[in-house]
């Protein structure tokens, strides 16, 4: 019988996998969950009720109006408690649309590692080899923290304009793309266990960003735990309150891909903002994260970024300038809780160039963010 290579996951133009070719990739982020080769999926049982009492202000922000009249915009919500303040859409997108969100799925393990951390399950300062044996020179010597941080130098590469960054090659243990004919497909831990190093120590103190430094986060966590990642994850989920479902793509072995396969629609995502508010504490009053943790992220300790993200640093596998934490996702997507006014934005959007990477654009999206959260305050 005849047979092809799936569409979705076998390389054609620009040497990119099907979901993730320019022309294809607005549609397919709408729907991301649909092209993994493997996926789960989370339902919680109580949802955070959002009353809608719009605050029209918002909309009339210079950066509002520029970023959600884009062709590239998908859609944006704004929470604070139970308000749902804010919200638009493009024609293409709604309410009901599990948008992918990419790296801003990093910061689950902010919540998981603050937890485990407060309860003296894990300790940050130990090399990761204590808690990973098998792992590879990439890591070894590392401590927990520096990989917490993206402090860690290593040979893998995430530069999405080098097709032969060790992040595309990444894409087949996340069941993202297929790999060539004849080769068999790592999974995810095969993966990060392979990574190598001569020495671990970042001398200029600026942000290694690394998608596989998550894994290894991910990977310890539930050492630690002693729990399957997913059951971490089925906790977050619930603690959130999702209205609808919370879809993360896994490897061929069932492990979670939290690096950056999470999808939520963008009411949830602020939903899920709210956590990070609440400092790690459920709707239900149920404890998934920590406190203590959440406000050392933010207190001017991590690594810092270079230009053009002046003022923010990378801290406890989140992104923070002091006031909010929050995350970025490749294509155009951020998520930014502001600790002290309580509002969470969620923003999505699809850049259609082939890197679907623009630091300025991204830097953009963080100063609209930080202006929405601040309104609650004028």
């Amino acid at each position: 019988m005849a047979n092809v290579p799936n569409p979705d996951l076998a390389l054609g133009g620009e040497a990119l996998p099907g979901w993730n070719r320019p022309e294809r990739r607005r549609r397919n982020f709408h729907a991301l969950y649909k092209m993994f080769r493997y996926a789960v999926s989370f339902r919680s049982p109580t949802v955070l009720a959002l009353r809608r009492d719009l605050d029209w202000r918002i909309g009339r922000l210079e950066r509002v109006r520029r970023l959600t009249q884009s062709p590239f915009f998908s859609a944006m919500a704004v929470i604070e408690g139970d308000r749902l303040m804010w919200e638009a859409y493009a024609p293409d997108y709604g309410p009901e649309g599990a948008h992918s969100m990419q790296s801003i799925t990093k910061t689950t393990m902010n919540l998981v590692i603050g937890r485990l951390v407060e309860d003296g399950a894990l300790d940050l300062g130990r090399a990761v080899a204590s808690y990973l044996p098998e792992i590879g020179s990439g890591y070894a010597k590392a401590t927990v923290q520096q990989v917490l941080d993206m402090d860690v130098v290593n040979d893998f590469t995430e530069d999405y304009a080098d097709l032969g960054s060790a992040s595309y090659v990444q894409e087949m243990a996340m069941g993202w793309r297929l790999p060539p004919t004849g080769q068999r497909e790592p999974t995810s831990r095969e993966f990060v266990a392979g990574i190598t190093s001569r020495d671990v120590r970042n001398p200029e103190g600026v942000v290694h960003y690394k998608s596989a430094n998550t894994d290894v986060i991910a990977w310890i966590a539930e050492r630690a735990a002693g729990r399957p990642l997913r059951d971490l994850l089925l906790e977050i989920a619930e603690a959130a309150g999702f209205e609808g479902s919370f879809h993360i793509g896994t490897d061929r072995e069932g492990v979670p891909q939290v690096n950056g396969s999470g999808c939520l629609t963008a009411r949830d995502l602020a939903r899920y903002g709210q956590l990070f508010v609440r400092r790690g504490v459920g709707i239900g009053g149920e404890r998934v994260g920590s406190r203590d943790f959440i406000e050392a992220t933010r207190s001017g300790r991590g690594t810092r970024y270079a230009p053009p993200r002046e003022g923010i640093r990378y801290s406890n596998h989140t992104a923070t300038a002091g006031r909010w934490v929050g995350h970025g996702g490749y294509g155009g997507q951020y998520m930014l809780a502001d600790l002290e006014t309580g509002v969470s934005v969620a923003f999505f959007s699809l850049l259609e160039d082939r890197d679907a990477s623009d630091s300025d654009y991204s830097v953009e999206t963080i100063r609209m963010c930080e202006e929405v959260a601040a309104l609650a305050w004028a």
